[in-house]
C-alpha cells in the first residue's frame, strides 16, 4: 500500500499545482524538508517519539511507519513542480506568442502526426519552425505544436516539412465545449483555420515512425477494401483506433446505448490483443522469451493505435501484468492502476484532464473493486434456487458479459453524467449482447489484416469470416438505440455532485469490504453469438439476391444528391456522390452485396462540389466497372482531382450525350433528356414506373419539359438543387403531378434549402424529405410503387 499512497500524492501534487500559483522555489523548499526528515537520524528521533503500544496498535491496523508521511509530502511536492515544468514559458520564441494578430503570417513546421482525415477537412499537426509576418523579410525562430485544418483533397505525409500561410488564433470555447482546453492538454494552444499550405520537404519524420504509420495506412486500406461500410469503418476504429470513417449516426446510435468504448481502442482491445500476443508467442518460442516478445507487440500496438491516454493506461497494465507472471508474482490490481497513472501523470501531467484517461481509469477501478463482489452475491442469490455448482458454472458467463460492465459503469457514471449530460439506460443490455462478439471480430480482423499484407486473397477470406461479426454488432447497437427513451438527456451536473458520489462510493465500499486481488480475463465469443452472427450473414447473403423489382435509393448524404439504382437482373448504378465520404460509404455499404461492392456504372451528372466530394475517396472501396460523365471535365479542383482518380483506378469514361441510354436490364432504362455544361437530366423508365432524376436542370431543360405530353403524371421526381425555388417552379410541379415527390437536403441547410416557395408549391403533393425522413427507397415491379423510409 505504500507505493499506492506515494503515487496518489504524486496525482494530487499535480491537480492542486494547477489550481494554486505557489511559484515552484515553495513547493522544492517544503520537499527538501520532507527529505530532511528521512536522514536516518531525524527519523530514528521521530520513530523512537512512538510509543510501543502505538507501535503495535499500527502494526495490527496495518497503518505505514513514519517514513511513508514525509514520502507522501515528497512526492507531492514533486507532482506540484513536474505540472509547473510541463508549463510552456510564452516569450518570444514560442508560437502561441503571435496567436490572434491583425495581420496575417506565414509559418514553417514539420508533421509530427500522420494527417488526420475528416470527411470535410484534414487536421494537421506541425512542430513548428519559424514564424514570419506576411510584411515582415525576416523570420522568427520558434517551437511549440501547431493544429491546423486544411481542405480535404490537400495531401500530405507523416514528416513533410510545410509552410501554412494565415492567420494565427487561440482555440476557441464556449460554454458547452473548451477547445482550448481540450487542445492545451495535448500541448497544443495556437490554431489556424483553412491556410494556404504549401510542402518544402519531405521524408523529415523518424525512420521507425515512418514504417510504422505506412503500415497502418496499408492496413487501413486493406480493411476498406475487404469490407463494406459501415462494418469496415467499424473495424478501421476498433482494430486501429480510425474513427474518422465511422458516420455521425452510427456513431450516435453507440454513444445513446452506452457502448462508445467499443469504437476506440481502450483496454478491452488491449486484454485481446495480449492475450493473443501471449498466446502466439509462447506457444512457440517458450514462455520467458514468448512474454518478451508479447510485451514488444504490446508496445507496437500501443504506437500503431495512436498511444492515447486510454490505451497506454491499459498497455501499461498488460506489461505489469506479463512480468508479474514471469516473475512468479502475482499483480496487486490497485497498485498497478495507481502506478500505471503516476506514471503517465510524470510523463504527460496534462493526461489527468483527458476524457478517456478519466473514464479509462474508473472503469477498470470499478471492475478491480465491484466485479468480484457482484460475483459473489450473484453466486449466493443464485445459490437459493438452484444448486451451488451450477449457480458457480452459471455465473462465470454472467460475470463477464453483465456483472464486469455493470461493475465499470458503476463508477463510469458520474463522469459520463458530467461530460455527456446522459444516462443510457440500454447500456445494460447492449453491452451483455455485442461484447460476445468482440474478441472474435477483433481476432479475425487482425489476422485478416496481417495475412493481407502478405498474401492478399488469404486476408480476404479471413474478412468474410469477420463481417458476420462487425455487421451483428452494428445492428444491435442501431436496433436498441432507437428503443424510446433509452437514453435520457439531462443538464448540467455539478461538479461537487459528482465528488460527493464518489466519496459516498468508496465510503460504502471500504467499510464493508476489503479490496481483493482479481484477475481477469474476457472468454473467448460463446456458440450463440456466432450462431446468431452466422445467421445474419445467411440472410443478408439471400437478402442481397436480386427479387425482379426496381429499386431507387434516395441516400441521406446531407445538401447534394446520391442516388442508387439496382435493377431488376441486379445491376448497380451509382448517380452522383454527394458532400460526404463517411455518408455515402456508409449509405453504399448497407445497400451493396457485402463481398461484391463494385458498381456497374457510376454516373456523374451534376459537377457541383456537393455533388462529387463524396466520391473519390469511395473509389477504392466501390469500385464502378464504368463511368457515365455528363457536364465539363475541368473549371474546379474537384473535378480534375476526380478525373485523375478515375485514371489511375483505369476506370473508362464515356461523355454523355442528349438521348443516350443506359440498359438496365429487364426493359429497365436509364435515358438522358438533356445534357449541358453543367451535367444532366435524367429519366429512369420501367414498363409504367417512371422517376425525373433532374441533376443539373437549367431554363431550357424545364421549358423541354414543359412541352413533353409524356412526362405528364410521373410517378416520382427529385426536387432540382435540393428544392431550390427557380429551378422548382409550381408549373413544372404541376405538370409533372408526381405520385411521390424526393427532396434531398441537410438538416438546417446553411443556405436555407429547401426555399419557402417550392415547399408551398408542393402543397397536396406527397413529399419525403432526407433531412426529416433519413433514406428513402422506392421499390417498384413496374405497375405498382413501394416506398420505405429510414424514420
Amino acid at each position: 500500500m505504500p507505493l499506492f499512497w506515494i503515487c496518489l500524492a504524486l496525482l494530487c501534487g499535480i491537480l492542486l499545482s494547477s489550481s494554486l500559483s505557489f511559484p515552484i522555489w515553495s513547493w522544492i523548499l517544503i520537499a527538501l524538508i520532507a527529505i530532511i526528515t528521512l536522514l536516518p537520524p531525524v527519523y530514528r528521533r521521530l520513530y523512537a517519539s512512538i510509543s510501543h503500544h502505538q507501535q503495535q496498535i499500527a502494526q495490527t491496523l496495518k497503518i505505514p511507519t513514519p517514513a511513508i508521511y514525509p514520502l507522501i509530502i515528497l512526492f507531492f511536492c514533486a507532482g506540484a513542480v513536474r505540472y509547473q515544468l510541463s508549463q510552456p514559458k510564452v516569450d518570444p520564441s514560442f508560437i502561441a506568442y503571435y496567436n490572434d494578430q491583425d495581420t496575417e503570417c506565414i509559418i514553417q513546421g514539420v508533421l509530427v502526426e500522420p494527417p488526420d482525415v475528416r470527411d470535410s477537412y484534414v487536421n494537421l499537426r506541425l512542430q513548428t519552425e519559424r514564424y514570419q509576418e506576411v510584411n515582415s523579410k525576416s523570420p522568427i525562430t520558434v517551437h511549440g505544436l501547431l493544429l491546423t485544418r486544411v481542405a480535404p483533397y490537400v495531401t500530405f505525409s507523416y514528416g513533410d516539412r510545410i509552410r501554412v500561410q494565415g492567420y494565427l488564433v487561440t482555440p476557441s470555447e464556449n460554454e458547452d465545449f473548451s477547445y482550448r482546453d481540450y487542445l492545451a492538454n495535448q500541448g497544443i494552444f495556437s490554431y489556424m483555420d483553412y491556410p494556404a499550405a504549401t510542402q518544402l520537404q519531405g521524408g523529415l519524420g523518424n525512420p521507425f515512425y515512418s514504417i510504422l504509420y505506412t503500415i497502418k495506412q496499408k492496413a487501413i486500406e486493406l480493411v476498406y477494401s475487404y469490407l463494406p461500410d459501415p462494418e469496415a469503418s467499424l473495424v478501421a476504429g476498433i482494430l486501429l483506433g480510425v474513427e474518422s470513417g465511422i458516420s455521425t449516426d452510427v456513431q450516435e446510435a453507440f454513444r445513446l446505448t452506452g457502448t462508445s468504448h467499443i469504437i476506440v481502442i481502450s483496454g478491452f482491445n488491449i486484454t485481446i490483443v495480449s492475450g493473443l500476443f501471449i498466446f502466439l508467442f509462447s506457444r512457440f518460442l517458450g514462455r520467458y522469451r514468448g512474454a518478451i516478445l508479447a510485451v514488444v507487440g504490446i508496445m507496437l500496438y500501443t504506437l500503431l493505435v495512436g498511444a492515447n491516454a486510454a490505451v497506454v493506461r491499459a498497455a501499461i497494465l498488460g506489461m505489469l501484468t506479463l512480468i508479474g507472471h514471469l516473475i512468479g508474482r502475482r499483480q496487486a490490481g490497485i497498485n498497478s492502476l495507481t502506478f500505471t497513472a503516476g506514471v503517465m501523470a510524470v510523463i504527460s501531467p496534462t493526461v489527468l484532464w483527458d476524457v478517456s484517461f478519466q473514464l479509462s481509469f474508473a472503469a477498470t477501478l470499478g471492475i478491480m473493486l465491484y466485479a468480484e463482489p457482484f460475483t459473489d452475491w450473484f453466486i449466493k442469490t443464485a445459490g437459493h434456487f438452484i444448486s451451488q455448482d451450477k449457480a458457480i458454472k452459471i455465473a462465470s458467463p454472467v460475470s463477464e458479459y453483465f456483472l464486469i460492465t455493470l461493475a465499470a459503469q458503476l463508477t463510469t457514471l458520474p463522469l459520463m453524467i458530467y461530460y455527456f449530460k446522459r444516462i443510457s439506460l440500454t447500456s445494460l443490455i447492449a453491452n451483455p449482447l455485442i461484447l460476445p462478439a468482440q474478441p472474435a471480430l477483433m481476432v479475425l480482423a487482425g489476422l485478416a489484416v496481417i495475412f493481407g499484407l502478405v498474401i492478399r486473397p488469404l486476408g480476404q477470406l479471413l474478412a468474410w469470416t469477420t463481417w458476420p461479426f462487425a455487421a451483428y454488432t452494428i445492428r444491435v447497437v442501431e436496433w436498441l438505440a432507437n428503443i424510446p427513451h433509452g437514453s435520457i438527456a439531462l443538464g448540467q451536473a455539478a461538479f461537487a455532485t459528482i465528488l460527493l458520489f464518489y466519496a459516498l462510493l468508496f465510503a460504502i465500499t471500504f467499510a464493508r469490504n476489503k479490496i481483493r486481488k482479481i484477475s481477469f480475463h474476457l472468454a473467448p465469443a460463446i456458440p450463440l453469438a456466432a450462431m446468431a452472427v452466422t445467421t445474419i450473414f445467411i440472410w443478408k447473403a439471400a437478402f442481397y439476391a436480386p427479387d425482379g423489382r426496381l429499386h431507387v435509393s434516395i441516400l441521406d448524404v446531407g445538401t447534394g444528391d446520391a442516388v442508387l439504382i439496382q435493377s431488376p437482373t441486379g445491376r448497380d448504378v451509382l448517380i452522383n456522390g454527394g458532400p460526404s465520404t463517411v455518408k455515402l460509404s456508409d449509405a453504399l455499404g448497407r445497400r451493396m452485396p457485402p463481398f461484391d461492392k463494385s458498381l456497374d456504372w457510376l454516373v456523374v451528372a451534376d459537377i457541383d462540389d456537393e455533388d462529387l466530394s463524396g466520391i473519390q475517396n469511395n473509389i477504392p472501396r466501390f469500385p464502378a466497372t464504368n463511368v457515365l460523365w455528363a457536364g465539363n471535365t475541368f473549371g474546379t479542383r474537384n473535378i480534375t482531382d476526380l478525373q485523375d482518380a478515375f485514371k489511375s483506378a483505369s476506370i473508362p469514361i464515356t461523355r454523355m450525350q442528349a438521348g443516350q441510354k443506359l440498359e438496365l436490364g429487364d426493359g429497365a432504362d436509364l435515358s438522358a433528356m438533356s445534357v449541358n455544361n453543367k451535367g444532366a437530366v435524367l429519366l429512369l423508365e420501367w414498363r409504367n414506373f417512371r422517376m425525373l432524376l433532374p441533376m443539373a436542370l437549367d431554363f431550357g431543360s424545364i421549358d423541354e419539359i414543359l412541352h413533353s405530353p409524356t412526362m405528364r403524371n410521373t410517378s416520382a421526381m427529385l426536387l432540382a438543387e435540393s428544392g431550390f425555388a427557380p429551378l422548382n417552379p409550381p408549373e413544372l410541379i404541376h405538370w409533372l403531378n408526381p405520385q411521390l415527390a424526393v427532396l434531398s437536403v441537410a438538416t438546417a441547410d446553411k443556405s436555407g434549402l429547401p426555399s419557402p416557395e417550392t415547399i408551398q408549391a408542393l402543397e397536396g403533393y406527397n413529399l419525403l424529405r432526407t433531412d426529416q425522413n433519413g433514406w428513402i427507397e422506392i421499390t417498384t415491379d413496374g405497375n405498382q410503387m413501394w416506398v420505405e423510409v429510414e424514420k
